[in-house]
């Protein structure tokens, strides 16, 4: 199906496209064939060279091809085309599909991995509803610095190629700069998509979605005699560990609905997303979510509630009778608790320079979070001055008192008793307790002046969001929390 006129193909000679498509090999209700819907003014914006090194592609051609990243000429080999899924929004199953995106293809890279690439903003696809299909240009290019935050913070996530705007208006709330965003995922299938699948009449189609994942992102489990089971585990044990990343550094995604939980284990979606500056359990940053579902301390429980989601479209592969396949879910799903809570206390011993295991550590983690909630400290910069034995320049964090100097005391007293020398706990610290963070304020100032022509900020704090371990390059700025607590600061899905 094209909902576009047909556009140009582009040969980008010398760019090192390698083009696979296997998703599109799937049934084809899982996808529609669409052409994108060409701007008249396409213009380069951004491009991620370090990471189109990295896909062994050549800056320097990719530079010349504002058409291609505007969505206005079809790259050679590409193929587009706008995946089918389902989802729970806030708890509420709804049928959904790409509205706004279109994935050309996978690029096979030099490590011989395949990577997804995909439009987000070409137009209008049979998923759209009542939507425009675009994208405009700050929800995009925000979309790429916390995706180079994540990344640079050791976290799996997609990542932006390219933002381009296209030369045609969108409109939200006010009259916006259209833009497309070319995003790099190791793929795109979700819980929804499986939600979606287990819909459809032909079981077969589910058996095809179900055998091409393993595949595609499990491929030491794909001879396992239980394939359902086996991908189930695979990804209780991806997000397991990616939900106890996220926990670790502050970060609150939210608009976790099962549309947005990529069975590859990366994050997804940039929409409504922050990262704490004062340290509490219910902070939420999204306008929309006026209860607090997907609240920072939340964020374990919904995942749970997710992957039950997916283990429910998987049942009639689990097992032949109905009362066995529940019984086989519930056994994978229970395992989901303890190995994020593994995860997070290995992540958390790390931030405080444990490099050996007592049984007292999670109450020694939690007087800490306990004291920076009580005295509204700044959770990046706390962990920041215990990693570096200095108040960060910027503060946010509150001057010492009681309570903190017998909580010291008592972490001082554990790095005692390990072996290992005080250098080695330092670097441990230092190595997981980032001196910088994507500051909310900093992100909106850049994205303000990108909006007004101005891509400076927006390519200094990409620089500075790719070094959050160097303590020594952390500026006042770079650091600054938000003079008001952030507690009224919010995001927005950018549809």
């Amino acid at each position: 199906m094209s909902m576009g006129s047909t556009v140009s193909r582009l040969p980008m000679t010398g760019a090192g496209w390698r083009w696979e498509h296997t998703y599109a090999a799937l049934p084809a209700v899982l996808y529609s064939e669409v052409e994108p819907e060409p701007g008249p003014r396409p213009e380069l914006r951004w491009l991620n060279r370090q990471l189109a090194v990295e896909l062994g592609l050549d800056p320097e051609v990719l530079a010349g091809a504002a058409a291609v990243f505007a969505g206005s000429a079809v790259p050679t080999g590409a193929r587009p085309i706008a995946q089918a899924y389902s989802g729970h929004q806030y708890g509420h199953f709804t049928t959904l599909g790409d509205g706004r995106a279109l994935l050309l293809g996978e690029h096979r890279g030099p490590d011989g991995s395949l990577r997804d690439v995909q439009w987000k903003g070409a137009g209008r696809t049979p998923y759209s509803r009542r939507g425009d299909g675009r994208a405009a240009l700050g929800p995009m290019l925000r979309e790429c610095v916390l995706g180079e935050a994540m990344h640079a913070l050791g976290i799996p996530t997609t990542r932006g190629l390219a933002v381009a705007t296209t030369g045609l208006p969108v409109w939200r709330e006010t009259e916006l700069t259209g833009a497309v965003l070319t995003r790099i995922a190791a793929s795109h299938i979700r819980v929804g998509t499986f939600e979606q699948a287990v819909r459809e009449a032909d079981p077969g189609v589910l058996r095809s979605l179900l055998l091409h994942t393993l595949e595609r992102h499990f491929p030491e489990r794909r001879g396992e005699p239980e394939p359902a089971a086996a991908l189930l585990d695979a990804v209780v044990e991806k997000q397991a560990r990616l939900i106890a990343a996220w926990m670790r550094v502050g970060f609150v995604h939210g608009v976790m609905n099962t549309d947005n939980l990529a069975l590859s284990g990366e994050t997804i979606d940039y929409g409504p997303c922050a990262f704490l500056e004062v340290y509490h359990p219910e902070a939420v940053f999204s306008s929309i979510d006026h209860h607090g579902r997907y609240a920072y301390g939340r964020q374990p429980a919904i995942a749970l509630w997710n992957l039950t989601r997916l283990a429910e479209t998987l049942l009639r592969e689990l097992a032949p009778g109905e009362a066995q396949a529940v019984e086989r879910a519930k056994a994978i799903l229970e395992t989901f608790g303890p190995r994020f809570e593994a995860a997070l206390l290995k992540g958390m011993r790390a931030k405080l320079g444990l490099l050996t295991a007592e049984g007292d550590d999670p109450a020694l983690i939690e007087g800490l979070l306990n004291w920076m909630r009580e005295r509204r400290a700044d959770y990046t910069n706390t962990f920041a001055f215990l990693a570096a034995g200095r108040i960060p320049a910027a503060g946010g964090v509150p001057p010492e008192d009681d309570a903190f100097r017998a909580w010291e005391a008592a972490w001082k007293q554990r790095l005692a008793r390990q072996p290992q020398s005080e250098a080695e706990t330092a670097a441990l610290r230092r190595a997981n307790c980032p001196a910088v963070i994507p500051r909310n304020q900093r992100v909106e100032a850049a994205l303000a002046a990108a909006a007004a022509g101005d891509l400076r900020p927006f390519e200094t704090l990409i620089e500075v969001v790719r070094r959050p371990y160097d303590h020594e390059a952390a500026t006042i700025e770079d650091q600054q929390p938000d003079p008001r607590g952030g507690a009224d600061y919010r995001t927005f899905c950018g549809t």
